[in-house]
């Protein structure tokens, strides 16, 4: 028998796994990715995307956290003892992603408050770099703390931290079953309200107008393919760990399903109300949408401020909820992103949950301090950038290309899943993993390289992209190394009864 905490219901696993898959990049990246790629024609290459490598990746992730029944660390060294390391390289990323996207989510904060009276004033971006964030005037420069960012901050993780310290089923699923609908229900009354305004349908014929002509374009699918992938939590142990908390019985494919379809809806809620909006203010200022058009920071915290200003009635309200809406879907991702080194730690050092949260997630608050700081933005824009690329992507790609074609684990996993599932997956599953996924991240990452090689991201200095581009990029591998070089407690790596059961 095992004591592995488990998830109340299977609505609760859903919640949580498209809570962690529901995030900022939803609203601010989703929309602006689908204009620049040939707008309505993009949902073409976005839904080939999530058939062939979205949901056939989150299956696998399910499979594996299910089968093996442990954070992913352990999960990658029952599946292989070799394989330990990849587990706390992914790991080692969601760590790293932790300590940035908290202070992401503190300035949504902050600016939930400031909407009440609308505190950013006509100069929006003014205000955010100067009068909120105090910018250091060279990339690197830390300078001091912001007292506006640092108190949000304490506060973001005193609430993420709290939601961890009462367990999965009574912390995780709870929060989850709360903040997700909470969210759902204000990004509804927010695109409601945008649909309202004048502009609003020229701004959805941009989004949805199709250029039926860059299908034709390889970096569109690329485009596609990536937004798939950052979108859905893939290659951040998140998913892994998520699935080791759920029952023997558990629909793993549909729950596959389920996830992957309930983060694109929301993405293309998400985009409905940013265009709705974009629309407004371009007719406002007498522009083009395109000439409107950002994602990213710029899009939340300068273009929606200025836009906000710029509306008939409700404008604070409006505002809050906007802001609000970015607090939920920052924290529930973020609960996702800290469970998987909280159990990781957890599981490999035998300590108690409470001893894991307090090392961990301890260690992630102090170091999150330095986005804090007046260089705090420069230095959220570059690690990132590096680690969601050379990350990510890369941790992704090695975990495909390990399992289906250096330990062939296809097969058994399809076994497993298949046992427990109503849509039983076939062989399309083994060619969207074991060819097209690997295809496609294998061209990501060496566009990437050559990208990067030839000219520095966003024009910084070579040693402030070294510093804390590659260097982050290259701290998660060693420290998935490193990790995996401790031995495990005795009978650590034997197979749960359970899942000896569901595989029998």
């Amino acid at each position: 028998m095992e004591n592995r905490p488990q998830w109340g219901s299977r609505a609760g696993f859903i919640l949580a796994a498209a809570g962690s898959a529901i995030g900022l990049g939803n609203i601010w990246r989703f929309p602006s990715t689908a204009f620049q790629n040939g707008g309505g024609a993009f949902f073409l290459p976005y839904l080939f995307a999530l058939l062939t490598a979205g949901i056939p990746l989150l299956i696998m992730e399910f499979t594996i956290g299910h089968k093996f029944r442990g954070s992913a660390p352990l999960s990658y060294a029952r599946l292989n003892r070799k394989l330990e390391w990849l587990g706390w390289w992914q790991v080692a990323i969601s760590f790293i992603i932790s300590i940035y996207y908290a202070a992401i989510v503190a300035w949504a904060m902050s600016y939930t408050v400031f909407a009440f009276k609308l505190g950013w004033g006509e100069n929006t971006e003014s205000f955010l770099y100067n009068d909120y964030l105090h910018i250091a005037k060279t990339p690197g420069e830390i300078g001091s703390l912001v007292p506006g960012v640092l108190i949000p901050l304490i506060i973001v993780w005193v609430i993420t931290l709290g939601v961890l310290f009462k367990g999965v089923k009574k912390g995780i699923e709870v929060a989850n079953k709360i903040f997700l609908p909470t969210l759902i229900v204000i990004f509804m009354v927010i695109v409601i309200r945008a649909l309202t305004l004048d502009g609003a349908v020229e701004g959805l014929n941009a989004f949805f107008k199709p250029n039926w002509d860059m299908l034709t374009e390889g970096k569109v699918w690329v485009a596609a393919y990536g937004q798939i992938f950052f979108s859905l939590s893939i290659a951040f142990a998140i998913m892994v760990t998520y699935s080791s908390y759920l029952p023997k019985k558990s629909d793993i494919t549909n729950n596959a399903f389920i996830t992957g379809f309930g983060n694109s809806a929301f993405e293309l809620l998400a985009g409905i109300g940013v265009f709705s909006v974009l629309g407004f203010m371009a007719q406002q200022q007498g522009v083009g949408v395109d000439e409107v058009v950002k994602g990213g920071v710029g899009l939340a915290f300068v273009v929606f401020p200025q836009i906000i200003n710029q509306f008939p009635a409700f404008n604070e309200l409006f505002g809050v909820l906007f802001f609000l809406s970015l607090i939920l879907a920052g924290l529930t991702s973020l609960i996702s992103i800290v469970e998987t080194f909280v159990a990781g730690v957890q599981d490999k050092f035998n300590v108690s949950r409470t001893k894991s949260i307090m090392i961990g997630g301890g260690l992630a608050a102090v170091l999150s301090l330095l986005f804090a700081t007046q260089s705090g933005l420069f230095f959220l824009d570059v690690v990132d950038y590096f680690i969601n690329n050379f990350g990510v992507a890369l941790a992704g790609l090695v975990e495909v290309i390990v399992v289906a074609w250096v330990l062939r684990e296809l097969n058994s996993l399809q076994k497993h899943a298949n046992s427990v599932s109503d849509i039983i997956i076939g062989s399309w599953w083994k060619v969207c993993l074991g060819v097209v996924t690997p295809l496609v991240l294998g061209y990501m990452m060496f566009d990437n390289i050559r990208t990067n090689i030839k000219t520095n991201y966003e024009g910084y200095e070579t040693s402030f992209i070294v510093t804390y581009g590659w260097m982050a990029t290259l701290l998660a591998i060693l420290l998935g190394i490193v990790f995996s070089i401790s031995k495990w407690k005795k009978n650590s790596l034997s197979l749960p009864t359970d899942s000896k059961e569901v595989s029998s």
